[in-house]
């Protein structure tokens, strides 16, 4: 264990990584009990944990129940792909050229999440897919960015995993992903740019329409 990080820290990202990962889901409760066997760890500190994921938005008190991995809304679909459009297309527009140890990282999610999907592993599509445009967000070069695109990511996952029928809704992004990196790889950030642009516009529109469904007469 890093001498840099507590407990705390370390149970903190664990926890944030099987929510990205979808082995947390919205809805599920964290009990304190339970973490604080697995973890081989005191109230106290489980408490802090949590405590700092529900200030990244990732988990809420609901009184009577304790804490839950939170629900997202229509609300934190906008606001968090406008975050989305501030990183990821300024990454493309300002960010540095993009280096091979970059293009394989981008490669790598890709093919990783083609495997996914051909095991139908929709959850695992979904992760992959969120790590390659953390590599496209990696092109600004710094950290703090990807430390505060890392969170964004984990409450997409969450979002995600509102979609009542994943497969469906995972099932078209592989594919555009994989054109955005080619366009980077040819240089052309114009046309990643407007890929990129439309991919983030489709996606949003999909998952507004999860939580705001159209009127049935």
């Amino acid at each position: 264990m890093s001498s840099e990080l507590s407990l705390a820290d370390h149970i903190t990202l664990e926890l944030r990584a099987d929510i990205i990962g979808g082995r947390l889901l919205p809805g599920k409760a964290l009990v304190e009990a339970d973490l604080v066997l697995a973890y081989n760890a005191s109230r106290n500190t489980i408490r802090e944990a949590l405590h700092r994921l529900g200030q990244e938005g990732l988990t809420r008190y609901v009184r009577h129940k304790g804490v839950m991995v939170r629900q997202p809304g229509a609300e934190q679909v906008r606001d968090l792909f406008k975050v989305r459009r501030t990183l990821e297309l300024q990454a493309i527009t300002a960010g540095r050229p993009l280096c091979e140890y970059q293009s394989d990282h981008m490669l790598e999610a890709i093919e990783v999440s083609q495997l996914a999907r051909e095991r139908e592993d929709w959850r695992a599509v979904a992760t992959h897919s969120l790590r390659f445009h953390q590599h496209i967000v990696g092109l600004l070069s710094s950290q703090l960015f990807d430390e505060f695109f890392t969170t964004i990511v984990a409450q997409l996952r969450l979002v995600f995993s509102a979609a009542p029928d994943e497969s469906r809704f995972q099932a078209p992004w592989l594919d555009r992903d994989r054109r955005i990196h080619e366009l980077l790889v040819e240089g052309n950030r114009s046309g990643a740019l407007e890929a990129l642009g439309d991919y983030l516009d489709d996606s949003e529109q999909q998952l507004l329409a999860v939580f705001n469904p159209p009127a049935r007469y």
